[in-house]
C-alpha cells in the first residue's frame, strides 16, 4: 500500500511536464404548527383536506393585508416550507413512523426511539463504516504521496532550469502534476475523498425528513381518525405530551450536552488542527449550544428524536473505534489496541487538568 510498483513510479514521474493536461435546518423544524399532510394515511384509507402551512393561505394573506416585498417574501417562505413538509420523503417517513407504532404497539415515545435506532443502524451505520474505510485508505496513501512529491519537486527543478521557468511557473507545474499523480493514486485504490462525504448527503436529508414528519404528525387528526395512539398522550416521565415543548428543558439540555461531547471527542482526534479546522469546530460548538433553546421551543417528539439520534450516532462512533471492527473491515492503517482507554486519557488530560 505504501509504495508504487516500478512501472507506476517511473512512468508517472519521468514524464514530459509540458504534455500533461491541467486537472484541475433548524428554521424549518421550529416553524409554527402545521396540520396533517395531504393524502397521508394509506394506513387507514382516509384523505385529509388540503392543508395550508402556518395558516398562510390566500384568504389569510388577503385578510392580513400583506403587500409589497414583505408580503411576497412571507408567501415565498411559506410556500418553500409547505412544499418541503408535503414532499414525498417526508410522507415516507410519516408512514414509517406510524407503521412502527402500529406493528410494535409501543407508546409513541418508545416507537420514536425504536424507529430512530432502526434507521441509524440500518442506513447510517453502514455508510459510517464505508466512510471509515475511505478515510483509512486516504491516510495510508499520505506516505506515498509525500515520497512522490519529493521526487516530483526534483524533476520540476531540473525542468525549470532547462526551460528557464520563473518560480511562479515552477510552482504551477508542480501543483498541476502533483494533483494528477494524487488523482491517479485515488483511482488506483478507489478511495476518492469525496466518497467519504456520502454519509452527510444521506444523513442530513434523512434527519430533516423525519423531523418534518414528526412535525406533521404533531397535529393529530390523522392519528385520531386511524384509531391510533395520539402523540399528545404518547409521552412519558416529565414529557407526557409529545406535542408540547419540554418545559423542564431536560431533553434540550441533554441534547446540547451530547452534541458538545461528540464535538470534543472528534476534536481529540486532531492533534495539530489547522486554523480552518479550529474555526469549524468552534462553529459546531456554537451550533450545539444554539440547539438547546431551539429544542426547548419545538414539540417534545422532535427534541426526543434529536437526542436519541445524537446518542445513537455517538454510540456508533465508539463502536467503529473497536479493534475488532477494524479487523473485520480490513482497514489498511494501524489503529491502537486500546482506543477507548486512549480516548479517555486524552479527554482527561485536556479537560481535567
Amino acid at each position: 500500500m505504501l509504495s508504487l510498483g516500478g512501472s507506476l513510479r517511473s512512468g508517472l514521474l519521468q514524464f514530459r511536464l509540458l504534455q500533461l493536461p491541467v486537472r484541475g435546518l433548524c428554521s424549518a423544524v421550529i416553524h409554527t404548527k402545521s396540520p396533517a399532510p395531504v393524502g397521508f394515511p394509506s394506513v387507514c384509507g382516509l384523505r385529509t383536506p388540503v392543508r395550508t402551512v402556518s395558516g398562510v393561505g390566500s384568504g389569510a394573506a388577503g385578510a392580513a393585508g400583506d403587500t409589497g416585498a414583505e408580503g411576497a417574501a412571507g408567501a415565498g417562505v411559506s410556500d418553500w416550507y409547505g412544499g418541503l413538509a408535503d414532499s414525498a420523503p417526508v410522507h415516507i417517513c410519516e408512514h414509517f413512523l406510524v407503521s412502527v407504532q402500529q406493528v410494535s404497539g409501543l407508546p409513541w415515545w418508545l416507537s420514536i426511539v425504536v424507529a430512530t435506532l432502526s434507521v441509524r443502524t440500518l442506513i447510517t451505520l453502514p455508510l459510517a463504516a464505508y466512510q471509515l474505510i475511505i478515510v483509512s485508505k486516504v491516510e495510508a496513501l499520505q506516505v506515498e504521496i509525500s515520497e512522490l512529491a519529493k521526487r516530483l519537486r526534483y524533476e520540476v527543478s531540473i525542468r525549470a532550469r532547462e526551460r528557464g521557468w520563473t518560480d511562479k511557473q515552477s510552482r504551477f507545474q508542480f501543483q498541476k502534476n502533483l494533483r494528477r499523480l494524487i488523482s491517479q493514486l485515488y483511482i488506483r485504490d478507489n478511495c476518492h475523498p469525496f466518497k467519504a462525504s456520502l454519509l452527510v448527503w444521506v444523513q442530513l436529508p434523512l434527519w430533516i425528513s423525519i423531523s418534518l414528519a414528526l412535525r406533521n404528525l404533531k397535529s393529530g387528526p390523522v392519528l385520531d381518525r386511524c384509531g391510533l395512539c395520539d402523540l399528545a398522550a404518547g409521552g412519558t416521565l416529565w414529557f407526557p405530551d409529545l406535542t408540547a415543548p419540554d418545559s423542564t428543558w431536560i431533553l434540550p439540555v441533554f441534547l446540547g450536552l451530547i452534541n458538545l461531547f461528540i464535538v470534543e471527542v472528534f476534536a481529540l482526534q486532531r492533534l495539530s488542527p489547522t486554523r480552518f479546522q479550529k474555526l469549524a469546530l468552534n462553529c459546531i460548538r456554537g451550533f450545539s449550544v444554539l440547539m438547546v433553546p431551539i429544542a426547548a421551543s419545538v414539540p417534545s417528539s422532535l427534541a426526543l428524536y434529536w437526542f436519541i439520534s445524537s446518542l445513537v450516532g455517538f454510540s456508533h462512533n465508539l463502536l467503529l473505534r473497536s479493534p475488532l471492527i477494524h479487523k473485520l473491515l480490513q482497514l489498511p492503517t494501524h489503529r491502537p489496541d486500546s482506543p477507548y482507554r486512549d480516548l479517555l486519557s486524552a479527554f482527561i488530560s485536556k479537560y481535567c487538568r
